[in-house]
């Protein structure tokens, strides 16, 4: 982790008095406050503070760490400030999303920023799994859900809404349902982390429909689940981004018009806004933009 940031984590705790008023007034996630202060404890090999319930006090070893901190981040502050020009844009942004997002979206959207921006540089870093952005080293997460913990820093960039779907295969040979109730007579194929069970949907009278579902196939990869959709395996609820060029080639149908299924917000997870960098602030800005003109705008 970056030491220069854990002492100024460090040194805003002991004039603020708490690890949560820390974390306001660097704009940063408790969680991260407290593993940036381990560090710096783990560094030093000493405790820094003496902690209770009620009480956080600087350590003889805090006492002196503070006062060497002090002098450390008064020596950071004095460097210029990188430019905001293209020099500003130089170094490495790892960013994390799912499979789908990344086929599907995010792999054109890096492909133009970085058309605008030689300069720069992106890892992208597709995963089916929550990734531990500190542990990882990355720096930004592309998400999709709206379940985020709340100690993560996020920023909205769009609704992700969903499509019910099948390949004409499997409905020449199983029918074609027209009320989401007709679904429990179907094979329903699900992704292992939303929705397994009990789909629902929004009718055209606004009244919610909850329909129990039941199929022989579930993953864990979204893509996966998209494939063995397209070879007929059943009917699955797919991202209306993962699926339009599926279903403009005719490879899949869209199910139950006028039915409503579920969407989900797409949020970018980072670890704090205070310490960004000009690239991320402006590949997050550009992701927005694209977003907008793809139909995810929130």
């Amino acid at each position: 982790m970056d030491r220069l940031t854990a002492a100024r984590v460090f040194v805003t705790i002991a004039e603020r008095g708490s690890l949560t008023a820390a974390a306001g007034a660097i704009s940063m996630s408790r969680a991260m406050v407290t593993r940036y202060l381990n560090e710096m404890e783990s560094w030093v090999g000493a405790r820094l503070f003496h902690r209770n319930t009620r009480h956080i006090g600087l350590t003889e070893a805090g006492e002196r760490i503070l006062v060497q901190s002090r002098e450390l981040l008064a020596l950071a502050d004095q460097l210029p400030e990188p430019p905001e020009d293209g020099a500003g844009m130089l170094g490495v942004l790892r960013v994390t999303c799912s499979q789908s997002l990344a086929q599907t979206l995010l792999a054109d959207v890096v492909a133009r920023f970085l058309e605008q921006h030689p300069e720069s540089a992106i890892d992208l870093l597709p995963a089916e799994r929550t990734v531990d952005l500190a542990e990882e080293r990355i720096d930004l997460s592309i998400r999709v859900t709206d379940t985020l913990p709340q100690d993560v820093i996020a920023r909205p960039l769009g609704i992700c809404r969903t499509v019910i779907c099948a390949s004409p295969a499997y409905l020449a040979r199983h029918g074609t349902p027209v009320h989401p109730s007709e679904l429990m007579g179907h094979n329903c194929l699900a992704f292992a982390y939303f929705g397994r069970s009990l789909w629902r949907f929004t009718a055209p009278d606004q009244t919610r429909v909850d329909v129990p579902v039941v199929g022989n196939l579930s993953a864990n990869d979204s893509m996966a689940l998209l494939a063995a959709t397209i070879a007929g395996a059943g009917i699955s609820m797919q991202p209306r981004h993962a699926v339009a060029a599926p279903l403009a080639r005719g490879e899949l149908v869209a199910l139950l018009s006028g039915f409503e299924a579920p969407s989900l917000g797409i949020h970018a997870v980072y670890v704090s806004r205070r310490h960004q960098t000009a690239l991320m602030r402006a590949f997050l800005d550009f992701t927005l933009d694209c977003f907008s003109r793809f139909d995810v705008a929130p």
